[in-house]
This record gives C-alpha cells, structure tokens and sequence, in this order.
C-alpha cells in the first residue's frame, strides 16, 4: 500500500524555522513530483510548494516565496520543507501530496494532486 507520512511539525515561535519531512513508501517515489499543501480549518487546502521528480523544477506560492524551501533526497524516498522566517499565519495543518497515477511536472501537480499523507501540525506563536 502506498503510504505517505509527514512529520517535523511542532509548536514555534514567530521568525523561528521548522523542517517537515515526508517518507513515502510502497511506490518508485524518484519517479514522481511531490509537493506540500497546507489547510486551516475551514478553508480550502492551499498550495505551498511542488519540486519536479528530479528536483531540478520548483514552484511555490506567492505567500511563502522566499522564506520556505522545497528539497528532495529520492535515496531516502522524503521530501523536505525547510520553513524559515515563520509568521502566525503560517499555522496550519501541512499535507505532503503527489498523484500516483501521473507523472507530471512540478507545475501540473499544483493542481492534480490527489494523493495524500495524514498531515502535520505546524502552529507559530507571536
């Protein structure tokens, strides 16, 4: 079964950094764009970044550009956020996500993205 799993969440204060992880296992990971999403309740799940399966393409939105990075180590089938300069509003509930039934670009997983890991908790205090 594949299986995606987010961790790295926590409880920061304002201007401080995190870096999330997500493992995925059961499928040829290198093959694929991954990307991280984030969601606060009530509101729909937004676009945060997306690396191509080689890691040569990035993408981000608009609101974290320039603070927070896209990486991918695919000998250890993860992918990284690295979060710096984190403010209040980035408190969220951050999703690792790819669409195993396609491998697309970076560009197009922003919006095809259907395959999900359970999610981790990021809150920034001021």
């Amino acid at each position: 079964q594949v299986q995606l799993v987010e961790s790295g969440g926590g409880l920061v204060q304002a201007g401080g950094t995190l870096r999330l992880s997500c493992e995925a296992s059961g499928r040829t990971f290198s093959e694929y764009p991954m990307g991280w999403f984030r969601q606060i309740p009530g509101k729909e799940r937004e676009f945060v970044a997306s690396i191509s399966w080689n890691g040569d393409g990035t993408h981000y939105g608009d609101s974290v550009k320039g603070r927070f990075t896209i990486s991918r180590d695919n000998a250890k089938n993860t992918v990284y956020l690295q979060m710096n300069s984190l403010k209040p509003e980035d408190t969220a509930v951050y999703y690792c996500g790819t669409n195993w039934a396609m491998r697309g670009s970076a560009m197009t997983l922003i919006v095809s993205t259907e395959d999900w890991g359970l999610g981790t908790q990021v809150t920034v205090y001021s």
